[in-house]
């Protein structure tokens, strides 16, 4: 229970081991773009594995110097034509909501899998991310005892965000009851 086959394999060295005998329950949806808005490769669509694999430059765009020296990461991406890219295997903790609490349990890093949808929190997202989306959470609640879906503004709130209002959750969840 590790990588999930067929998936674009992009692995990020931000990630450690779960606490023993964690069980990865909660699903945490996040939204990212790098630059913001910009998406793509013709936009540097790269930027966002480069920040997962540590090797963004902080000098290739202005809005990149925050970013120096950030250690993030997510199990997935999924692109705006749909392609999702896994960084960090499932058993594996990635490191992508931070400080966070899911009804009253912390650090959900611990117990969850977090999926960033390529696009930003004020923008709507493409057909063919919900469709990946919808395929991967299938895959993924055939192999984890997932019991929740939430954003990340949703566990870290006031800090996020993400993945923001124009989030279709009547359309994923619509999708997901079909598994």
């Amino acid at each position: 229970m590790s990588w999930i086959a067929g998936v674009r394999r992009v692995p990020s060295p931000n990630c450690d081991d779960r606490p023993p005998g964690t069980a990865v329950s909660l699903l945490v949806l996040h939204s990212i773009s790098l630059p913001r808005g910009k998406y793509g490769k013709d936009a540097g669509g790269g930027a966002i594995e480069r920040l997962f694999t540590n090797r963004l430059d902080p000098a290739e765009h202005s809005s990149f110097a925050d970013l120096a020296g950030l250690r993030v990461s997510a199990h997935f991406l999924i692109r705006r034509g749909g392609e999702p890219i896994q960084f960090v295997p499932v058993g594996a903790r990635a490191w992508h909501a931070g400080t966070s609490c899911w009804r009253g349990r912390e650090r959900c890093n611990d117990y969850s899998v977090g999926i960033e949808l390529e696009g930003t929190d004020d923008s709507k997202f493409a057909d063919a991310q919900y469709e990946a989306l919808s395929v991967l959470v299938g895959e993924l609640r055939q192999l984890l005892p997932l019991r929740a879906v939430a954003g990340h503004s949703d566990v870290a709130p006031g800090r996020k965000s993400d993945p923001g209002a124009r989030f279709d959750w009547v359309r994923i969840l619509g999708l997901l009851a079909h598994y």
